[in-house]
């Protein structure tokens, strides 16, 4: 989300990475299924259907766990094109354009029709959007209060992380560590051993997860999250300092599919005591590496056949940022009617999937990519003029 149009990697040759693109692509878009899916799943969300759905919770649970990981993963990727032709300087000033004036314009304009929506439903306020909008500044932030970034957290995460580890990143991309990671890549390439890689994740899952839970992603107070997504955000430029980390991945992409699968079977079936909290810990630990085989499975299999550009591509990845802002405003705005509607729960799911799109997209191409002050707010690239 707001990396540089990923064409190519120079390496030791020079190997095309659509897939990147393409794979970004993909999360984007399942942002749409899977948020409108929280309006209808057991877990808590700023609206609710009145009849809940265990299909689309278990499938919700599915797509959690590879979600959020790829997108940061993909991100690092991003960082280390980035720093190819940039200088740290370069980096942190477009960092601060593409992500943190979109967090900041989101927050204000984006994000309190969502709030105000939650409010409503839950009688927690009467009263017109305007007469609302003002107590995002006196109430403070939410839960409580009425300021918040709601799904936008992403962008301040990845703000921060680009903000403190671009040392790392740097480092990575210097002289004197070309040996040192390249040794690195010839241990963790041979046969399995990409699995191997998966280390920190399960132990940042064991010992934190317990504690500082899914859904509370407020930067100060939400350590697991905190260091789980900037490990897969230094994954990304890591599994790009050299080919023969995705060599191996796409190598052993069929491996990493029956593993994933397996794992998560595993984790679905199996019950954990509530006061087994060694148990618990176990099982977190053991959510970790799934996540690393479903990343490897997406990323092997993204290699071998998503390896083109195309006029979809082009257009969907300029347009990434904006949707990601915009969809899930859309999302609860158009949900907030349709839940209300005396229609089956799969038909009031697929309604706000289609209208989201029509309308996010609708949006995007009549006004957002139009307008240059827009284009800024919404973190975009300033309008290439017309030729001739």
């Amino acid at each position: 989300m707001g990396e540089p149009d990923i064409r190519f990697i120079l390496m030791k040759t020079r190997e095309r990475v659509y897939y990147l693109d393409w794979l970004r692509i993909f999360a984007v878009v399942m942002l749409v299924p899977f948020h409108t899916a929280m309006i209808f799943v057991t877990w808590s969300f700023h609206i609710k259907n009145d009849v809940l759905s265990q299909g689309l919770t278990d499938l919700n649970g599915f797509i959690h766990i590879w979600h959020m990981p790829l997108f940061f993963l993909v991100s690092g990727a991003g960082t280390w094109f980035a720093l190819g032709f940039r200088s740290g300087g370069e980096y942190a000033k477009e960092r601060l354009l593409r992500l943190f004036v979109p967090l900041v314009f989101g927050m204000l304009a984006i994000i309190p029709p969502q709030v105000y929506l939650e409010r409503i439903s839950r009688h927690q306020f009467t009263g017109s959007y305007f007469e609302f909008w003002p107590s995002i500044f006196t109430t403070g932030p939410y839960p409580q209060g009425n300021l918040s970034w709601h799904h936008l957290w992403f962008l301040a995460y990845l703000f921060v992380f680009s903000m403190l580890l671009l040392p790392i990143f740097l480092w990575m991309r210097s002289d004197k560590a070309r040996a040192r990671l390249s040794r690195t890549a010839d241990f963790f390439s041979q046969n399995a051993r990409v699995f191997l890689l998966a280390g920190p994740l399960v132990l940042i899952q064991f010992l934190l997860r317990l504690h500082w839970p899914d859904g509370n992603q407020n930067l100060i107070d939400d350590w697991a999250n905190f260091f789980y997504h900037s490990t897969t955000f230094i994954f990304g430029s890591l599994l790009l300092t050299d080919r023969k980390y995705l060599e191996a991945i796409e190598r052993n992409r069929y491996g990493a599919l029956a593993v994933a699968v397996l794992c998560a079977l595993v984790i679905k079936i199996i019950s954990i005591p509530s006061d087994n909290i060694i148990a618990a810990m176990a099982l977190n630990g053991f959510d970790g590496f799934n996540t690393w085989c479903w990343l490897l499975v997406l990323l092997g299999f993204g290699r071998k056949h998503l390896n083109f550009t195309n006029k979809v591509r082009d257009y969907a990845v300029e347009a990434a940022l904006p949707f990601y802002i915009l969809h899930q405003t859309f999302i609860i705005i158009i949900g907030f009617y349709v839940i209300q509607w005396r229609i089956a729960l799969m038909l009031k799911f697929l309604l706000i999937i289609v209208l989201t799109f029509i309308t996010v997209l609708m949006v995007y191409d009549l006004v957002v990519k139009r307008i240059g002050p827009i284009r800024f707010l919404f973190g975009m690239k300033s309008k290439k003029p017309s030729a001739g």
